[in-house]
């Protein structure tokens, strides 16, 4: 005996082997036994064998039409054997039944099932959507067929073009124009961008990465909504100092500013942080814009700040103004051993804001200990001899050996500036902070208020909630707090200093839920903001070698086939060098520079000569501290 089963919503048949009541062993037509139920099967059988009368069944309902059965069916509920002794007019052969019950299953649309081996046919006002709907995603594939195809040729058809932005930054792929550049991505080998700009579509490459960016973080336009400008602090006390600042060109968020008073016995230093904590609150609308942003982007030639112009020029440290900070004063000794610090809140005299472009020159007059006529010099020889000393008392020296590099991008034209990273003004600045940092970690530690500090321990940096020690610089706890007009973190913890400071309890526990989501979000966003800064440095490293028609380019092995670019940002991988030692300096040459996909092809050409003893050939990983 034979049977007819379903199995996995497919029909099936086998030979059986051996019965029970409530289920079959059987054989599959190709050898494969199993057990099935006997609620299972729809059709008992002598004749033909399994295999024959599968066949024969296909061959049987090919001639069907699921109309006509669907018009003999009438409304009632029916067995398929039923239907199938209606249509042949007699008691139907295995062959017969078996056809009927294939197309019936097939026909979903035309047949609800009612149970085992029975169905119900579809209403006809049902039914005719439902083919409508059939009708109508046939005409659909068969136009992203079209679609694609012109895609593919270099064509791109007007709805698709209409959709260019979405399906570049935020494809839907229920929409038949994503599947349509997806199919036409498939069959041309190119991704969607390099096939829109066969197209023509993508005639600024600068302006699709830039849109790229504006869609991840800024999808409802980068502008801020209607705020209320705080007013500035006029109650607190004012500084007996003439502060000043040091920063770069385009530097419009001053969050830091620096004063020297001489002491009979040493010197007293200052540093001064701008203090938009002291003006709108956690849970302002203010601080809604900046949790939203919770970093000031950079990029070349543009910036998108954390908080609005308006409220940044009322909190900016700009020369002319008493402004609200949070100042800590430190007393040196004549050997730079610290005698005492303390923290006020206070207005600030702000009397100069000096600019790199204009004061770099000093990195070389101090390096020397060279006069200098410029106005603040002596002042920051001061505060730089103060930093030499903090650095060496926390026993992590900076490496004077790397680059930092600036662009200035000006309309179509970029120009990549080196610069030595731990150069005297730089290393003065940045031991300054780290010093306000370090100090402000302690006193909220010592005072059990809660703070976003940044930890590192087997060499990698994270944020807690908890003081712990910052290895990498060498202090036992380090809470970010010397930008809060560019990072929410400094924000967050500005608040928390001034309510420790004023006397007032802190706005955040340290397991407060804002808190919390504070950190987590700050650390995502601000790695993403990180990828696109370097990303586009990237693209401007690339668009000045064609800019200036530069091929062959020098560079020193890090490992393996990766090679930093001497004088660039850039390291790239060259597939085709030989195995050479880190450090060992090499000549390559670019071809095939892609400003879409942000590439270039680089070929080795020679080697220049032995590794370099003092190099430090390991890849720079831009973690900041």
């Amino acid at each position: 005996m034979h049977l007819l089963y379903e199995e996995d919503g497919e029909l099936k048949a086998g030979a059986v082997l051996e019965r029970s009541p409530a289920s079959f062993h059987i054989e599959s037509p190709h050898g494969r036994r199993s057990k099935i139920k006997a609620a299972n099967v729809l059709l008992e059988f002598e004749r033909p064998p399994a295999l024959e009368l599968l066949n024969e069944a296909r061959t049987f309902a090919t001639g069907l039409e699921v109309d006509f059965l669907w018009q003999c069916s009438g409304v009632r509920e029916f067995g398929f054997q039923d239907l199938a002794r209606e249509y042949v007019g007699r008691e139907p052969t295995p062959v017969e039944a078996a056809g009927v019950l294939m197309k019936l299953h097939a026909a979903p649309m035309y047949f609800y099932r009612r149970g085992k081996g029975r169905y119900q046919a579809a209403p006809e006002a049902t039914l005719k959507l439902a083919l409508a709907a059939v009708e109508k995603k046939k005409r659909v594939q068969e136009q992203v067929a079209a679609w694609a195809e012109e895609l593919a040729q270099g064509r791109c058809p007007e709805p698709v073009a209409a959709l260019k932005d979405e399906l570049l930054y935020a494809p839907d792929r229920n929409k038949p124009e994503t599947r349509a550049l997806e199919q036409a991505c498939a069959k041309s080998g190119l991704t969607p961008a390099k096939l829109f700009e066969r197209c023509g579509l993508l005639p600024d490459s600068h302006d699709y990465h830039l849109k790229r960016f504006l869609h991840e973080f800024f999808p409802r336009g980068a502008a801020f909504a209607p705020h209320e400008v705080p007013s500035v602090v006029a109650e607190l006390p004012r500084a007996p100092v003439a502060a000043f600042s040091l920063d770069d060109v385009g530097t419009t968020e001053i969050d830091d500013a620096f004063s020297v008073q001489r002491l009979a016995d040493g010197v007293r230093i200052g540093i001064h942080i701008s203090a938009p904590a002291l003006g709108f609150a956690p849970g302002s609308a203010l601080d809604a814009m900046a949790r939203e942003r919770l970093s000031t982007a950079y990029m070349p030639g543009r910036k998108f700040t954390m908080l609005p112009a308006d409220v940044i020029a009322h909190f900016s440290l700009d020369h002319g103004g008493e402004l609200p900070a949070v100042s800590l004063y430190v007393d040196l000794a004549e050997d730079h051993s610290v005698r005492a610090r303390h923290t006020r809140l206070e207005r600030v005299p702000v009397v100069a804001n000096l600019r790199h472009v204009d004061y770099d020159v000093l990195n070389e007059a101090f390096d020397k200990d060279a006069p200098s006529e410029l106005p603040y010099a002596e002042d920051l020889r001061t505060l730089w001899r103060a930093a030499k000393a903090l650095e060496a008392r926390r026993g992590r020296p900076s490496a004077g050996s790397a680059l930092d590099y600036n662009f200035h991008v000006e309309g179509e034209r970029v120009r990549i500036v080196p610069r030595k990273r731990g150069a005297p003004l730089d290393k003065l600045v940045s031991e300054m902070m780290i010093l306000a940092n370090a100090t402000w970690g302690e006193l909220l530690a010592e005072r059990d208020v809660a703070a976003l500090y940044r930890v590192q321990s087997t060499g990698k940096v994270r944020f807690s909630v908890h003081p712990e020690a910052h290895e990498g610089l060498g202090v036992s706890c380090y809470a970010w707090m010397s930008s809060p007009l560019r990072r929410y973190v400094d924000l967050v913890n500005q608040w928390q200093l001034a309510a420790a400071l004023a006397g007032r309890k802190a706005p955040f526990a340290r397991n407060s839920e804002a808190l919390l989501t504070a950190l987590r979000a700050f650390e995502v966003t601000y790695a993403r903001y990180d990828e696109h800064q370097r990303a586009m440095e990237t693209y401007w490293t690339l668009r000045w070698l064609l800019q200036e028609g530069i091929q062959s380019v020098q560079g020193v092995v890090l490992r393996e086939n990766l090679v930093r670019l001497e004088g660039l940002p850039l390291v790239v991988r060259v597939n085709a060098a030989p195995t050479l030692d880190p450090g060992t300096r090499v000549r390559l040459e670019a071809s095939g520079v892609d400003l879409i996909e942000r590439s270039a092809a680089w070929t080795f050409r020679e080697t220049l000569g032995a590794a370099a003893s003092a190099l430090d050939a390991a890849e720079d990983t831009g973690q900041k501290a």
